[in-house]
């Protein structure tokens, strides 16, 4: 399976290097690439991407707006953040916006080409260091959320309670299945569902209604 890309950043020679690269592996092809964020929401209308590999900051509409047009209007295409992690205060509005992952400018191109793949076969693709860090500054940046106790889901089993704290705390489904002495197929399963009665969009959106449930909070 092929997985169609379009590359929007607005420096050409970004663009340049990474459709370079994928043009050496069979699996990834690039079919458009956008200087901004407006020209990224018009090439997924036109031709529905399944990823698209956002830089944040870019003149006119941001990739923070263009992602959020995205995620609200193509159900089947998703956004791969481009992000100077240590200096980029914008990248915690992905969040919200229903980015599905986060890679650095200056990591290997191979490791932001194999997170294109994750984020294209519907997984969310975020360290669980670089989680416990974003979530963490996340929480900190005004406007705060609250700490506030744990609040009841309805229809949410204990079980998925235990697994969507974790979920907040970084965990991968390996550490889950680790922490709950549960197999790993078995973790997935309770993620899974989890996406489904709590209508998130992928990983990310579960970790961020785990601190806004109060599930989990800095001082834990």
């Amino acid at each position: 399976m092929t997985v169609r890309v379009v590359l929007a950043d607005d420096q050409p020679l970004v663009r340049s290097g990474l459709r370079v690269i994928m043009a050496d592996h069979p699996d990834l092809e690039v079919v458009g690439e956008a200087a901004n964020g407006a020209e990224a929401v018009h090439l997924v209308r036109d031709i529905c991407p399944d990823v698209v590999v956002m830089d944040i900051r870019m003149p006119g509409m941001d990739g923070i707006e263009a992602t959020r047009l995205i995620t609200a209007s193509a159900a089947t295409t998703r956004v791969l953040v481009l992000t100077t992690f240590d200096e980029d205060d914008y990248v915690y509005g992905a969040l919200r916006a229903g980015a599905s992952g986060f890679v650095v400018k200056d990591m290997a191109l191979d490791d932001i080409l194999a997170a294109a793949r994750v984020v294209a076969a519907g997984d969310a693709l975020i360290a669980p260091a670089v989680t416990r860090r974003l979530i963490a500054d996340f929480i900190e940046r005004p406007p705060a959320l609250p700490e506030r106790p744990a609040q009841p889901v309805e229809g949410i089993t204990e079980r998925e309670r235990e697994v969507l704290t974790l979920v907040g705390r970084g965990r991968s489904n390996t550490e889950i299945a680790e922490d709950l002495f549960i197999t790993v197929a078995t973790a997935k399963s309770h993620v899974s569902r989890l996406l489904s009665k709590l209508g998130a969009r992928d990983w990310v959106q579960l970790v961020i209604s785990a601190y806004e449930l109060g599930l989990v909070t800095l001082s834990r």
